[in-house]
């Protein structure tokens, strides 16, 4: 066993030596094995390093497929949230007999809680009458015309809008009775939404003779903006020819909507009832715009502010009149 293991030694010396002796031999061999271990971890480490570029690459494409997808959504969101929400219009009308008996402080309180969008004047003073009514209420936009009923003092058509106001114009109707008679129109955008909006002061008529016929058939048809309101003191009641006319041309009074029995009710004269001459304030819009009045009524005041009593509506109209129309 003893010189088993000498054997054994000796040869480990011999091939020792041998390796010693011969150098350039074993620095090739290590150099060899060291290149070899060298080539094998930058191996393992470029997989390791694909792997994890690979797995960053996809996590941050997900994450950015997830930004964008988010971000569309909002845009859509912001761009158009309800797009079939019908527009809500809430508007009045108010013959105030040339503030003879109230100041436009007195009048802009007493319309505070209806929380108006837009008014229409008539019979109202010049100047900054309107515009202070405006004060009170918060409403900053009026329109003056600059036609006076019947050439009596103060007794202009005016508009009062929470909106700004343009396209303003003033229409001249003549006919039968006192002249001249006139119309002031604005437009506004209300919830993004174009109206035109008219407020006058007419005198009673018949079909086709009247101030009524004039509005119908030479105003009205040159209206370009799709949805439409004509309020005022249109000194006829309804179910009379020169309301018919009007009617005919494609307006509708807000009482069918809600239902109110005109004929049992006045706005004139509030402060003589018993010489009262009934509903001839009224509040129409044009049925093409597939509004209907949900609300409204006759302003009743304790104290009347005015020998005519106001009048209000709630107007809602949908967004899409095109394809509403294209479904009749």
């Amino acid at each position: 066993m003893l010189q088993h293991h000498r054997a054994v030694s000796t040869k480990t010396r011999n091939a020792s030596s041998t390796l010693i002796a011969n150098k350039p031999a074993l620095k090739a061999l290590t150099c060899g094995v060291r290149y070899t271990a060298v080539r094998w971890s930058l191996g393992d480490l470029s997989n390791k390093d694909s792997i994890k570029q690979e797995r960053f690459t996809m996590k941050t494409r997900t994450l950015w497929s997830l930004v964008i997808a988010c971000t569309c959504g909002a845009t859509l969101c912001l761009a158009d949230p309800v797009p079939d929400k019908p527009i809500t219009v809430r508007v009045a009308s108010y013959n105030v007999e040339f503030g003879r008996s109230t100041t436009p402080e007195q009048i802009g309180e007493m319309f505070e809680s209806y929380n108006l969008d837009i008014i229409g004047f008539n019979e109202a003073p010049d100047g900054d009458w309107t515009a202070r009514v405006g004060k009170v209420l918060g409403m900053e936009h009026s329109y003056v015309g600059k036609i006076s009923s019947a050439n009596h003092k103060d007794k202009y058509k005016s508009i009062l809008s929470r909106t700004p106001l343009e396209g303003f114009q003033e229409h001249k109707l003549t006919g039968r009775g006192w002249n001249p008679a006139s119309v002031v129109r604005a437009t506004t955008k209300i919830d993004g939404v174009s109206f035109a909006f008219y407020s006058l002061h007419i005198c009673k008529s018949n079909a086709n003779d009247g101030h009524a016929h004039s509005l119908a058939t030479k105003v009205l048809p040159e209206e370009a903006t799709e949805r439409v309101i004509v309020v005022g003191d249109y000194n006829n009641n309804i179910g009379d020819a020169a309301i018919k006319t009007i009617e005919e041309a494609g307006l509708r009074a807000t009482w069918n909507d809600l239902k109110i029995n005109v004929a049992k009710e006045f706005t004139y004269n509030a402060q003589n009832p018993k010489k009262n001459l009934g509903v001839i304030d009224h509040i129409l819009y044009n049925v093409d715009s597939g509004g209907r009045a949900t609300g409204g009524g006759i302003i009743e005041l304790e104290k009347p502010l005015s020998d005519h009593k106001p009048v209000w509506a709630e107007i809602t109209v949908p967004r899409k009149i095109k394809e509403l129309q294209a479904l009749r």
